[in-house]
C-alpha cells in the first residue's frame, strides 16, 4: 500500500489541483469532510481503476454544490483517485491526472439547493 497517493482535488468554484494524500482512513475522511467531523467516505466508480472519493452524507448535510456528473450533482470537495487490483487506493498516473483535470476544469455555477435535492435517492429494501 502506498503511504501517500497522488490524487486530483476538486473544490467548489475552483479548478482541480494535484495533491498528495496521506493514505490512512482518518486523513482521507478529513479530506472529504469540508469541516464536518466524522465524515463517511463513499467511492463512486468513473471507469476501471478510477473512482471519485466523496463525502457520503454531503447532500444530506448541505455541502456546497460542486460539479455536474451525468444526471447527478457532486457536492463538497471531492477527489479523483486510482484503485489498485486489490481494492487499495493508489496514485493516479500522469494521463489520468490530465484527463480528469480537463474533465472537471469548469466549475458548475448556479446550482440551486432544490436541484441538489432532486438528485438525492433513498432506497428501501424489504426482507
Amino acid at each position: 500500500m502506498e503511504k501517500y497517493i497522488t490524487a486530483l482535488k476538486v473544490v467548489p468554484h475552483c479548478k482541480p489541483e494535484v495533491v498528495k494524500l496521506w493514505n490512512v482512513l482518518e486523513d482521507l475522511q478529513e479530506a472529504v469532510s469540508d469541516g464536518h467531523p466524522n465524515s463517511v467516505i463513499e467511492f463512486v466508480g468513473l471507469e476501471d481503476g478510477v473512482s471519485l472519493m466523496v463525502n457520503e452524507e454531503g447532500k444530506l448535510i448541505g455541502l456546497e454544490p460542486n460539479r455536474r456528473l451525468g444526471g447527478d450533482i457532486l457536492v463538497g470537495t471531492f477527489y479523483v483517485v486510482a484503485d489498485g487490483p486489490d481494492g487499495e487506493l493508489t496514485s493516479l498516473n500522469v494521463d489520468q491526472l490530465q484527463k480528469y483535470a480537463d474533465y472537471f476544469v469548469e466549475p458548475a455555477e448556479g446550482i440551486e439547493q432544490e436541484e441538489v435535492e432532486r438528485t438525492m435517492q433513498t432506497l428501501f429494501f424489504s426482507w
